[in-house]
This record gives C-alpha cells, structure tokens and sequence, in this order.
C-alpha cells in the first residue's frame, strides 16, 4: 500500500486526509494519506523516506512551504516562480517540487463567480501561500495589490519576487480596495482576531480568508457582519488537492456536491 503525506505545525485542522482518502477509496487506489505534526529539523527525514520510495507524495502545509525548497533536486516553473512547494514526489529518482496553490486560488476563485480582473486587493500576511496567490490574481489581471504583514521583513521578501506590489500599513487600506484576502493563519484558532478598522474599509467588498476550518473566521465573521460578501478558503483547498491528486495517481477525481459535503462535516 502507497503512503501520502501532509506535514505542517499546526496540522490538527488540516482536512486533506479526509479528502484524498476519500478520493482514494472513489477510484479504488490501494494507498493511504495521513497527516503529521511536524518540526523544521525532521523534513530531511521526510525528504528521505521519499527518495527511498517509503513515502510516495506529500503535501506541505504551514509554515514548511518555503522551507522544502531547498530539499528539492527540481522545482517545477510555478514553485521556482513563486519559492513556494506545497506538493512534493519522486521522478526518475529526482525529488520534485511542485506549486498546486496558484491553480488552487485560480480556480477556487472563479468557482465563488468572482472576477479579479482589474481589481484592487489587499492582503494580509506574508506566509508561503501569498506568492501563489499574487501569481494567480496577476494571471486573473488584477490591477493593484497591496500586502501587509507584521514582521515588514517578511512583506520586504514578497516584493523582492514582485517588485509592483505595494507595502501598507493595515491601517492605511485605502476606500477603493474590491477584495481583502487574509492570508495568514489568524483564524484557525476560534480566539485569533484580524485587528482591522472593518467599519471605516466600508462595505460591498469582498472578503476571503485562505482559512476552510473553522469555515467562518473573525476576520470573515466581521465583514458579514458589515454586509460584504465572504468566502473561506474550501474551493482552494479542494482545488489544490485535486491537481496534487492527479499528479500523483494520474487520475483526476471528482469535485462534486459530495466533496462539498463531506468537506462540511466537521
């Protein structure tokens, strides 16, 4: 039997194990696909067991996305693009690292029926998920991104890969902002609080937290609250997984109301 993978710290929220094994079952792959709590100084073992066919995929979750890349022997053009791997296997004995996110975003964002195109977004947080997601607006043809992030070093690092963003302060989101995208991981613990001015950022904006469990976050739960269209980030995360699935089983599962169900039972 295969064995697949995702690591993280935290991973209690990660809900990729009931969604790949599901996916497992549906198309009789003999496989399974846990979850593991991870420190920084065990991935060289991961990598390892890889390389010696004892694992065969994993996926990366926070906070690893930047740091599996210096394990890889290839980044395909959307992780070198992006310094960001979230999907990771074995060819012709080469490690590969692969970037699902941007077409996870793409996708997931076309399904809510929402339009990037010459937009102005603001993100918050600088983690491993935001490269992909500037990549992925930009391809959409947004107009304006701005980004903040509370360690500015981290937000320095973004613009170096993309020098036409912008650095604000959260304080200073500007009126015409159409989408605001929370991109760190205040939220999945229920206490976590965006600090922002909801009120003066106004209404008819629409909210999006990369956040699928808890499926309503503060930061969405506040927008709401003011009338702004919300959404979490569950399209994402199934559209992720469903590239990352085919790439590894050469199959291309279905995403159907059953997926979507299975992804609310909590």
């Amino acid at each position: 039997m295969k064995k697949y993978l995702v690591i993280g710290n935290p991973i209690e929220h990660s809900l990729s194990p009931k969604l790949h094994n599901f996916w497992l079952r549906k198309n009789k792959i003999d496989a399974i696909y846990e979850k593991k709590l991870l420190n920084e100084n065990e991935i060289e073992n991961i990598i390892l067991k890889i390389r010696s066919n004892e694992l065969h995929g994993v996926n990366v979750t926070v906070p690893y996305k930047n740091v599996v890349v210096e394990y890889m022997d290839i980044l395909t053009k959307e992780a070198n693009e992006t310094k960001s791997v979230n999907t990771i296997y074995l060819k012709d004995q080469k490690i590969i690292g692969h970037n699902t996110d941007i077409a996870g975003f793409e996708l997931g964002l076309r399904s809510y029926g929402y339009d990037a195109k010459k937009k102005n977004i603001f993100i918050f947080g600088a983690g491993g998920v935001v490269p992909s997601i500037i990549v992925a607006l930009k391809k959409m043809g947004a107009s304006k991104i701005l980004l903040y992030n509370r360690t500015v070093s981290k937000s320095e690092n973004i613009k170096k890969l993309f020098n036409d963003i912008e650095i604000i302060d959260k304080k200073n989101i500007p009126n015409d902002i159409d989408m605001l995208i929370n991109a760190s991981s205040l939220g999945i613990n229920f206490s976590d609080k965006i600090d922002l001015n909801y009120e003066k950022i106004g209404s008819n904006k629409f909210y999006y937290d990369v956040i699928y469990n808890p499926s309503e976050t503060f930061f969405l739960k506040e927008a709401k609250r003011l009338g702004n269209k919300v959404e979490n980030g569950k399209k994402m995360f199934i559209y992720q997984a469903h590239q990352a699935f085919a790439i590894w089983h050469n199959v291309l599962p279905k995403i159907d109301e059953e997926v979507e169900r299975l992804l609310d039972e909590l």
